[in-house]
């Protein structure tokens, strides 16, 4: 999986910047966009769609129950639009159904 994201980020990288990249030798940290289904203080449960929601931390952002959020490690670090998030999220799938 890291070869096929490496070969594949400058492109990536034009097409959907909103996804955090940043290299650490082969290694790669990115951020993934989900939906705020609810909000309890300082932690709200969203989901990454197919199922898969997380508590995360939401200190860092200003955000409403269905909106949508890049997540980094447990945190949510940016709010972001309902398009750019589906998008990213459209790219993620393809990326994530190709053979390597």
């Amino acid at each position: 999986m890291d070869r096929l994201l490496l070969r594949r980020m400058p492109s990536l990288m034009k097409s959907f910047n909103l996804a955090i990249w940043v290299l650490y030798g082969k290694k790669m940290c990115l951020a993934i966009p989900a939906k705020v289904m609810s909000i309890n203080g300082p932690t709200a449960r969203v989901d990454f769609g197919h199922g898969v929601t997380r508590e995360v931390n939401v200190i860092l952002v200003d955000v409403d129950v269905g909106k949508y959020v890049l997540v980094h490690a447990g945190y949510a670090i940016q709010v972001i639009d309902e398009k750019a998030a589906e998008e990213t999220l459209e790219l993620w799938n393809q990326i994530l159904n190709q053979p390597e």
